[in-house]
């Protein structure tokens, strides 16, 4: 009888032990489901991740929806900015521009991120 018990509290636990693999493995952690630091810390390694000439559907699926966002149309091409939070400034319950790393793309791709291309952004 100790013996069945023992079988079976073993079977539960390799049970509960897939499940919480299966879990982890495929349940994708989603940008807009995290908390504002985790949000902040996920953002800054997948900017890293980025390569100029990415589409903007890609930064899209990769980082979620940003933050903040300009756009405007010059000579012809369409411009936008995307803001998405990188550091903690102030404890206001708000996300400012200076909270965050822009990722400006002309014509839906992608062809700088940083305070830099912001910059360029507001100079055309």
């Amino acid at each position: 009888m100790n013996s069945k018990v023992i079988r079976l509290i073993l079977l539960g636990l390799a049970v509960y032990g897939l499940f919480v693999f299966m879990v982890i493995s495929f349940y994708p952690d989603k940008p807009e489901n995290m908390d504002w630091q985790d949000r902040e810390e996920y953002n800054k390694v997948q900017i890293t991740k980025l390569r100029l000439g990415s589409t903007r559907e890609e930064v899209l699926a990769l980082l979620g929806s940003p933050d903040i966002t300009e756009a405007k149309i010059h000579g012809g091409n369409t411009v936008q900015v995307m803001f998405y939070r990188t550091q903690h400034v102030r404890a206001d319950g708000l996300t400012t521009l200076d909270e965050c790393t822009p990722l400006l793309f002309e014509n839906d791709h992608l062809i700088a991120w940083g305070e830099g291309a912001y910059q360029s952004y507001l100079q055309s």
